[in-house]
Parts: structure tokens; sequence; C-alpha cells
């Protein structure tokens, strides 16, 4: 592992950086309320870390996280 990966990111984190929610308090909501998934099972802790190849889905959306490095 390099030090130019990036640290694994929290669920709530990675909805709001999505744009599936438009605050943290909207993400926390919406996880504690059994409306997320990851990888097709609920998740209610918004403090999750999430993976690379996790696939997370929200209000009909999907996303599949992924490794970015920065140059």
């Amino acid at each position: 592992m390099s030090h130019e990966e990036r640290p694994p990111i929290r669920l709530d984190q990675f909805l709001k950086q999505q744009g599936a929610v438009g605050t943290g308090g909207h993400a926390k909501v919406v996880i504690q309320a059994g409306e997320v998934t990851v990888n097709g099972v609920v998740e209610k802790r918004r403090r999750k870390q999430l993976a690379p190849g996790d696939v997370v889905a929200y209000d009909g959306e999907q996303w599949r996280v992924e490794v970015t490095q920065e140059s």
C-alpha cells in the first residue's frame, strides 16, 4: 500500500459525495431507517467503512465504490 491511496470512506460520506443526500444529517436518517444497502444487505451503520468494489444502493440508484489515485 502506498501513501498515495485514499483511506476507506464511510457510508454517510459516500452518499453525500455521490449527491444522493444533501447533508450528513440526511444521510444519517436514511441509513438508520434501513433505506440503504451495501452489497445487497441493509446497512444501518452510517460509519460503516466501505471497501473498493462494494455496491451501495439507495432510492433506486446504485454506485460501486472505486479507488481513485490523486495525481
